[in-house]
């Protein structure tokens, strides 16, 4: 992703979300405005700063900019939290090394995933890629070690597997949508890192859906959601999920875990489904087992 671009489309997309009444400005004219939103002129008065200077952030030239400045901006445009730390990340990127090599699971890791036994569980790499997993979570979502490597991505999931846009029925836009969002905030958080782009150019390529989403600039953080599933062995299930980060791991983006509530019939059908796989197990190699394969 060029910085410099995305900080230019990003803000003009979300100056275009914004009419002058909204930030306190008359409406001037005959009733026909060129521009869609603000006026660059417009957003400047509102912020506070000259006019050129906005031009040129918003061209991308983000040299000696102020966190100031982009909050005042950031307050006009009315961005999110997450659309905020956005800005600040595409307009003042941490000078670090972010290109870390993927190393292998740790086995603590993995015997934590191991021991979830009704938590069905993933560990994702920082393009989303599915790097780890519990038995429960093949045995929910897909049998993740049949999927090659390259192809093993919540991306590659969600826009190509249609077995998972089945189950998610309904809910499929708001998941489509919401991982976009999480995507653009990985590419800004680890601006150095080539596979993120690497893996946005291969998906848009392949789904038209992605990539009109990804062309929409959303931003928006992945931490809880709730979702219901249609699962094809057990029927409905109604799960909450939390991605947890692991400092002790830079080059992971987090843990995913996935909960019913207790008591639930959403909790006996994962307790079916946990039973399920340990069975099928015990007269295997130690390798994840699923319930089906993409």
């Amino acid at each position: 992703m060029d910085r410099g671009v995305e900080l230019s489309e990003f803000l003009k997309s979300r100056r275009a979300r914004v009419r002058p009444e909204d930030v306190g400005l008359p409406y001037t004219g005959n009733g026909t405005r060129r521009v869609r939103g603000l006026r660059r002129e417009e957003l400047a008065l509102a912020a506070g700063v000259s006019v050129s200077h906005y031009t040129r952030l918003e061209q991308g030239n983000s040299r000696n900019v102020s966190a100031e400045v982009l909050d005042a901006i950031a307050d006009v445009l009315r961005l999110t939290g997450d659309e905020r730390g956005y800005l600040h990340a595409l307009a003042r990127p941490a000078h670090r090394r972010d290109d870390v090599a993927q190393a292998p699971i740790r086995p603590g890791l993995q015997r934590v995933l191991d021991s979830l036994v009704l938590t069905p569980a993933l560990v994702l790499g920082r393009h989303a890629n599915v790097v780890a997993w519990n038995r429960l979570a093949a045995a929910v979502f897909a049998d993740f070690a049949a999927i090659p490597e390259e192809r093993r991505t919540i991306a590659h999931l969600i826009f190509l597997d249609e077995e998972i846009r089945r189950m998610h029925g309904e809910g499929w836009p708001r998941l489509a949508r919401e991982h976009v969002a999480q995507l653009r905030v990985l590419a800004a958080r680890y601006p150095m890192n080539p596979q993120i782009m690497q893996h946005v150019d291969t998906i848009c390529g392949q789904s038209p859906e992605f990539r009109r989403l990804w062309h929409e600039h959303h931003v928006a953080a992945a931490t809880h959601r709730d979702y219901v599933l249609d699962h094809p062995v057990v029927g409905e299930l109604r799960l909450s999920a939390e991605l947890v980060g692991l400092p002790g791991d830079p080059e992971l983006q987090g843990m995913d875990l996935f909960a019913a509530e207790p008591g639930s019939e959403s909790e006996d059908r994962l307790r079916h489904l946990a039973a399920t796989t340990t069975r099928v197990a015990s007269s295997h190699p130690p390798v994840e087992v699923a319930t089906r394969q993409i």
